[in-house]
C-alpha cells in the first residue's frame, strides 16, 4: 500500500523515488551462463540495484529458484524464443515452450497476466533478434520494447530501438543482458517503486529512464565457452 502510494506521488521531474532496476539477467539454468544465481544475487546488490529480473532461455526454474533465494529483489521472467524472434516477460507464472509463434508466445504470456516486452528488438548483429519486419506484426500485442540492452555491439541498433518504441507509443525496458557478473547492472531503468505485481511494475514502468553504458565484447566469449563446457561437463543446477 505504501509504495502504491508513493508512485500516486511520484513527480517525473524528481529523482526522490528512483528505483535502479536490471530488467535482463541470467544464471546457470541458461545454457550460455556459469552464473549462480546466490552469486548474481550478491553482485546486484553491491552495484546498488533495488531489483533484478532473472530471464532464463525458454525456461522458468532458473528464475523461481533466485526468487526463493532473494524475493524482495528478484522479478521472475522468462526469455523466450519465438520462431521469429525472442521475445521477453516479467511477473511469469507458467514457463511458455520455446518454437510458438510471436503470437502464440504472447497469448500464453497474456493468459497468465505477465508483462511483455522485446529484448534487443533491432539487434543487427544478434541471431536471436525478432528485427523490424517482424516487431511490426506483434508490436499493438505487447507492453513495451528494451530500448537499451548492454550487449547490443552497435549502439545504433538500442537507439532504432528507442525511436522505435516512441513512435508505437510502447513504454521501455532496459537490462544489462548479464552472463557474467562483471554485467550486472551495465544498464537498468530509473523508474519509482513498485509492488511484486505487473499493475504497480506497469504504473512505475510508465516513469522509467533506461540508463548505463555498453558492455566490452569480451563477455560474448564468456558466453561461448560456457556453452562448450556444459557440453563436455554438464552442469549442477542450483535445485538439484
Amino acid at each position: 500500500m505504501i509504495i502504491c502510494i508513493l508512485i500516486l506521488l511520484y513527480d517525473p521531474e524528481s529523482d526522490a523515488f528512483m528505483w535502479k532496476v536490471d530488467l535482463h539477467s541470467h544464471t546457470i539454468y541458461s545454457k550460455d551462463c556459469l552464473t549462480r544465481a546466490a552469486a548474481l544475487i550478491a553482485r546486484a546488490r553491491a552495484v546498488g540495484l533495488d531489483k533484478i529480473a532473472v530471464t532464463e532461455h525458454n525456461r522458468l526454474d532458473g528464475a523461481l529458484a533466485a526468487k526463493k533465494l532473494a524475493p524482495d529483489l528478484i522479478i521472475v521472467g522468462e526469455e523466450i524464443m519465438t520462431t521469429h524472434g525472442e521475445i521477453i516477460a516479467y511477473f511469469v507464472k507458467q514457463e511458455v515452450p520455446r518454437g510458438l509463434s510471436p503470437q502464440e508466445t504472447i497469448a500464453r504470456l497474456r493468459d497468465q497476466g505477465a508483462v511483455i516486452s522485446i529484448p534487443h528488438p533491432l539487434d543487427s548483429v544478434r541471431r536471436s533478434a525478432m528485427r523490424l519486419e517482424n516487431v511490426l506484426t506483434v508490436i499493438d500485442a505487447v507492453d513495451a520494447l528494451e530500448v537499451l540492452n548492454a550487449r547490443c555491439v552497435r549502439n545504433v541498433d538500442n537507439l532504432a530501438a528507442l525511436q522505435l518504441a516512441q513512435k508505437h507509443h510502447k513504454l521501455n525496458t532496459a537490462g544489462s543482458d548479464a552472463h557474467t557478473l562483471a554485467e550486472v547492472g551495465r544498464c537498468y531503468l530509473e523508474m519509482p517503486p513498485f509492488e511484486d505485481n505487473p499493475a504497480s511494475f506497469l504504473a512505475a514502468l510508465a516513469h522509467a529512464k533506461a540508463t548505463g553504458s555498453i558492455s566490452p565484447f569480451w563477455p560474448h566469449f564468456a558466453s561461448t565457452y560456457a556453452k562448450w563446457r556444459k557440453r563436455v561437463i554438464p552442469a549442477v543446477l542450483d535445485s538439484e
